[in-house]
């Protein structure tokens, strides 16, 4: 049961494999359909997936079917097809049960596997490598991020914003340059005191006790006293100073805040753009990048799967092509010649009959016409009798005598009627 079950899904006649290698070579096509149809299903939920950018869409998995059912379905076209030749039915020689395979017809198949090697096989060689390509892709994102900042948007909005730094800074540099000589002027006031208290005290340079009016001491507090009021009076310029660029640093801070939001919001942006790019290409050019990159690691092994799941996607079909003429296909051509032979000769049989019926009914029409001319010829000559003998009773006196009427048979026009239809009806 099982293995007619295999033989209907390899598409061939169960009951015309009869040798026990014909068995064997359609029960693997079988199986090989039904890995190939598990694996097409996956691979295709796979593509749908990577193509959702790998949001999980559970309509994958009615998809995937449909993908495998579409190539099961010519798969099963091929390996079911036999190439019977039609010429020369008449003839017992085996070589003219078959036709020479078509290379179209095979060469379309190899394309197709090669399409859904890009298409199904890809998606499952991404989903096997998920988490190098993930680290790849944060690194290749990391990149792009870094590259974002230093131009477009962000990096005009970077220097806008240094600009209001450095005039910022220039201005700060002011208000402390007057206050830095302020200090500078209390520290010389503060210095001078000091000195004009030790020379108060007999200990300064004029060994003299006191401040007199007029005396060294009093001389250097004049000049502390002068010392403050300059400094007094450049702390009063750099309020004033810091008042007039009141307005001017209001306007930078707000603009400052605005191109800091505007950079945040940018930088954000960017970086949900950036990683967005996750999809199908960018996770193929990752892949690609990890096979060259490490190709003993990664890439012998990915190119062996690969090519694994392409022999499985031909297996099928190559299988039906290295067994060209085997018993199965002698079988079948041999049937199907058979009755085309016998379908032939029937039809040329048909023929000959409706030419004979042709030729028959011709020769009916022509007796049929030969007849009708004669009762005709048959009716004067019976008038002619009758007048005749109507003469004699009147008039008394015979007429001259009558032609002879010739038999049916002897007419020209009758001539080997009855031989015909005797031919005919034997």
């Amino acid at each position: 049961m099982a293995r007619r079950v295999l033989h209907r899904i390899a598409n061939v006649n169960p009951d015309s494999v009869t040798t026990h290698s014909d068995r064997v070579l359609y029960n693997s096509i079988g199986v090989f359909i039904v890995l190939y149809f598990v694996y097409a299903t996956v691979g295709g939920a796979a593509f749908v997936d990577a193509s959702s950018n790998y949001s999980h869409p559970w309509w994958r998995w009615l998809v995937g079917p449909l993908v495998a059912i579409g190539v099961v379905a010519y798969d099963r076209a091929v390996v079911g097809r036999v190439a019977i030749n039609y010429e020369r039915l008449e003839s017992p020689d085996p070589k003219d049960l078959l036709r020479r395979p078509t290379i179209g017809l095979y060469a379309g198949r190899i394309a197709l596997a090669l399409l859904f090697a890009v298409i199904i096989t890809e998606p499952l060689m991404l989903a096997r490598y998920q988490a190098e390509i993930d680290a790849r892709l944060n690194e290749v994102h990391n990149e792009q991020i870094s590259a974002a900042e230093g131009s477009g948007a962000i990096a005009a909005y970077d220097d806008r914003l240094r600009e209001l730094k450095d005039q910022t800074v220039a201005e700060d540099g002011l208000v402390q340059a007057l206050n830095t000589r302020a200090a500078e002027k209390r520290r010389d006031a503060r210095k001078l005191y000091e000195q004009a208290i030790a020379d108060s005290e007999g200990k300064g340079a004029s060994r003299r006790t006191g401040c007199p009016p007029g005396g060294f001491c009093d001389t250097l507090v004049q000049r502390s006293r002068h010392l403050d009021d300059q400094a007094t009076k450049l702390d009063a310029q750099a309020a004033r100073l810091q008042d007039t660029q009141k307005a001017a640093r209001t306007a930078r801070a707000a603009e400052q805040a605005d191109l800091t939001a505007k950079i945040a919001s940018a930088r954000s942006l960017n970086a949900t753009v950036i990683r967005a790019d996750a999809g199908f290409g960018a996770r193929t050019q990752a892949m690609w990048y990890l096979v060259k990159t490490d190709f003993w690691g990664i890439g012998a092994f990915y190119l062996g799967i690969a090519l694994l799941l392409i022999a499985l996607d031909c297996a099928a079909v190559g299988l039906k092509f290295v067994s060209h003429g085997n018993a199965y296909e002698r079988s079948e051509a041999r049937e199907a010649r058979g009755r085309e032979h016998e379908a032939a000769i029937g039809y040329e049989q048909i023929l000959k009959d409706v030419r004979r019926y042709a030729e028959a009914t011709s020769r009916v029409m022509a007796e049929g016409i030969g007849k009708a001319s004669r009762d005709e010829e048959i009716a004067g000559v019976a008038i002619e009798r009758a007048r005749a003998h109507l003469y004699d009773s009147v008039a008394g006196s015979p007429m001259p005598p009558l032609p002879v009427i010739p038999l049916i048979e002897r007419h020209p026009a009758a001539a080997g009627t009855l031989r015909n239809v005797d031919s005919l009806r034997a």
